[in-house]
């Protein structure tokens, strides 16, 4: 008998789930089903095996769906939303004319719209996990917590401990603290970060990167991003930034670097002696940066690698095209490789990549007995998708947010056809728009570039 999809399909405290076809790690496969209970998937098999021992379920047929494990930003600003295209067109270190002054007008009310803004926009986007890389706003960060677990997002949410101060303790206790306060959450997962390295001290960098390895969480640091800050670690530090956090003894694979372009050989060498982690993130190499991660590079030596929105867009099917894309352009099209990764490369670091790299491998990202039940269905029945060839480079070049029919996070629906199952998502959005234009008529935004419009009666400069 088929099913008629509708919310309800998804709901239920166990469900046996028969997709047209599921994203297993080793690619997509036909006539496979899903047992999900309380929130976990319990059996993922054959749908003639899991269908015979669980007789008494009714098997729920999602035609013309694929089921797929939901997408994990890798590095994320969830209380910068209320800039957005305040960024476009600026030249490099707009953290400093952009993200400072408006995080800095945030409260916790605008604070918590601003990051439950994002969440919604992640979630339209398939993103079931993001690695919020820390706020510069001076608020509890339980105000961004409770906007991700409303939306229902799962969020690796990082303390920043910036302190020049020799002396750690200061930044370990509040860092522990944090730890501590989150340890158990069930979408919430506790990490500390530093935003560059040279914003702490050696001591300080060692310790909380010790105590993330300690918890099992990721310790968050903006890495060679761009030339102005490689050059600016050298006048401060005398080393480059990824040498200093090595100087630091503060790599590892607790280490979660951001961006990551301007990688020298021998740095490129001590990621994959370490352990530690990229966040790839080639919107914002593209928008602001100088260069493009080497990602293929990166895979070819077994560097571990997700990908990472940088609170451009949330959009992961986007994003897939855009880390391949920026691949092809920047190393694919001089080296004559017109593979680029294969597809499966950026599909992988999207889902089970990622959620590694945020320190959340045997958490979520993949469709496996034991782990969340993180998932999207996405429609197949569209004509980017059909006829199909090969799912998988389809999903990479040809899929978009708005053929995501579910959301669901630990088993729970938290978006049906793009909007909130349990709350207002369009009251939201307006509510946001109020906050933004009296936090950004508080703020000292300064830009070097004119709104397009005003650009283009200005003539081109």
């Amino acid at each position: 008998m088929r099913t008629q999809l509708t919310p309800d399909t998804l709901s239920g405290q166990q469900l046996l789930l028969a997709p047209e076809v599921t994203l297993l790690p080793d690619g997509p496969a036909s006539g496979y089903a899903v047992l999900i209970t309380d929130g976990v998937f319990t059996e993922v098999g054959p749908a003639a095996e899991l269908t015979r021992r669980h007789s008494r379920l009714a098997v729920r047929h999602l035609d013309g769906q694929l089921l797929m494990p939901g997408f994990v930003d890798a590095h994320h600003h969830l209380t910068q939303s209320f800039g957005k295209a305040l960024a476009f067109g600026e030249p490099s270190e707009i953290f400093r004319r952009v993200w400072v002054p408006l995080e800095s007008r945030l409260d916790e009310e605008s604070a918590y719209l601003a990051a439950k803004l994002s969440a919604l926009e992640s979630l339209r986007g398939g993103f079931t996990t993001v690695a919020d890389a820390g706020t510069r706003a001076g608020i509890d960060l339980g105000a961004v917590a409770d906007a991700t677990t409303e939306a229902g997002l799962r969020c690796v949410l990082a303390q920043v401990g910036n302190d020049l101060d020799p002396d750690p303790r200061a930044a370990a206790a509040e860092a522990e603290a944090h730890l501590a306060h989150w340890s158990g959450h069930r979408l919430v997962h506790a990490s500390l970060a530093v935003s560059i390295p040279e914003a702490a001290s050696d001591a300080v960098l060692r310790r909380l990167s010790a105590l993330s390895a300690e918890a099992g969480a990721v310790f968050q640091v903006h890495v060679n991003e761009h030339l102005a800050a490689v050059e600016r670690s050298l006048v401060a530090c005398g080393r480059r930034p990824l040498e200093q956090l090595h100087h630091a003894g503060a790599l590892g694979p607790q280490l979660l670097a951001a961006h990551a372009t301007l990688l020298t050989p021998r740095e490129l060498h001590l990621l994959a002696e370490t352990g530690a982690a990229v966040s790839y993130n080639p919107v914002a190499s593209a928008w602001k940066g100088n260069a493009v991660a080497p990602a293929t590079a990166m895979a070819a030596a077994g560097i571990r690698f997700g990908l990472g929105t940088d609170g451009t867009r949330g959009d992961a099917f986007r994003l897939m095209d855009a880390a391949e894309f920026a691949q092809r352009l920047a190393y694919g099209l001089a080296s004559g490789d017109s593979s680029c990764g294969a597809g499966w490369t950026w599909l992988e670091h999207a889902t089970a990549g990622s959620a590694d790299a945020v320190g959340l491998g045997q958490v979520t990202g993949r469709i496996a007995a034991g782990l969340a039940a993180d998932y999207l269905l996405v429609d197949l029945t569209v004509p980017e998708l059909r006829p199909s060839h090969d799912l998988t480079w389809e999903l990479v070049r040809l899929a978009n947010r708005d053929q995501i029919t579910a959301v669901v996070v630990e088993g729970k629906l938290r978006l049906w056809r793009g909007w909130p199952t349990e709350w207002d998502g369009p009251a939201l959005v307006s509510q946001a728009a109020k906050a933004a234009e009296k936090v950004l008529a508080e703020a000292e935004v300064h830009r070097v570039h004119p709104t397009a419009a005003e650009h283009r009666r200005n003539g081109a400069r």
